[in-house]
């Protein structure tokens, strides 16, 4: 198997695959933003499998399944040599009625650094991320406890996620940026016009999440599934699976279906390596809920979308609406 490119993140000292392994749908039912059962054994293999194709990294958070994830990744990576990069998130916490709570306070964000150091079971946490500017006005609060965390050694990098030109602004002032983690695909491309060129000038890293929206640019959401997703899968609430959103996204996926079969590849592949296009874009983030999803993907890491088929891409996208 080919070997993934790798690429320097941001300020940081370490050279991360093109592909890293998200965890987001891995959390499990019963909480917020849950995608319905998932088998740990499945999950387990999965993460597995992309670390043994050749990805260097995995992405969590403290929020996926209220700390399962995280834990989920410490099993998944304990019989590894060597240990992948391990980046994780704070700010979104959970209260005992399973309520998410948004909190940015000194004392908060050092309690969920010293319970995902436990969860993940490392001593350091490779990327330590803020995961939403929310409350916007304690940013600065939360920043600077990131900044403290890595002088003591307790995390190596420090980034952000979701965050705003401005608000990265605002960090910058306080502490250098590693990264940025913002969402990002070929039907949501909000990034391209201030964020991505800020993070550009400024040598921040970008590792993309959601290059296959939810799920819908894999070639494999129709619009029936996609309207009857069951009430415990959280992408039933979103705009982007229902109307009119949902035809124009449908109109994508098939696009980069048939761009796919004339290589060989799947729509989800194609999805991410159109995200892979930009110059800014350090790394992408894929997830893979079993070692079949994870073959249907993994190709992305070696695929490269030609000028012509990214132009082609943004055709189908302004004739979708």
């Amino acid at each position: 198997m080919q070997t993934i490119k790798k690429r320097p993140l941001g300020n940081s000292d370490i050279d991360i695959t093109v592909l890293g392994v998200g965890t987001f749908a891995l959390g499990g039912p019963n909480w917020t933003y849950s995608w319905g059962p998932q088998e740990d054994r499945d999950s387990i293999e999965a993460i597995r499998a992309a670390l043994e194709a050749g990805v260097n990294w995995i992405d969590t958070a403290a929020v996926y399944g209220f700390g399962h994830a995280e834990e989920l990744v410490a099993r998944a990576v304990e019989p590894i040599t060597p240990k992948p990069y391990l980046f994780t998130k704070c700010e979104r916490n959970w209260n005992e009625r399973g309520e998410i709570v948004k909190c940015l306070k000194r004392e908060s964000i050092r309690k969920e650094c010293e319970d995902s150091l436990r969860r993940l079971r490392v001593d350091a946490i490779d990327l330590y991320q803020i995961h939403w500017p929310e409350p916007d006005e304690d940013i600065e609060e939360g920043w600077e406890t990131l900044a403290r965390l890595k002088e003591e050694g307790k995390v190596r990098w420090i980034g952000v996620s979701n965050f705003s030109a401005g608000q990265m602004r605002r960090c910058a002032a306080i502490a250098p940026i590693t990264s940025l983690q913002p969402p990002y695909s070929a039907v949501n491309r909000a990034i391209e016009d201030e964020v991505l060129p800020y993070c550009q000038a400024g040598g921040i890293g970008v590792i993309v999440h959601s290059p296959m929206r939810n799920g819908l640019l894999t070639g494999k959401m129709t619009r029936e599934r996609a309207l009857s997703l069951p009430s415990d899968d959280y992408r039933s609430r979103l705009a982007d699976f229902r109307e009119p959103l949902l035809s124009r996204n449908l109109a994508v996926a098939d696009a980069l279906r048939q761009i796919g079969e004339r290589h060989g590849r799947t729509a989800g592949e194609v999805a991410i390596a159109w995200t892979l296009r930009h110059p800014a874009v350090t790394a992408t983030i894929f997830g893979a809920r079993s070692r079949a999803q994870l073959d249907e993907t993994i190709g992305a890491a070696w695929f490269r979308l030609s000028d012509a088929e990214a132009e082609e891409l943004r055709m189908h996208r302004a004739a979708a609406g």
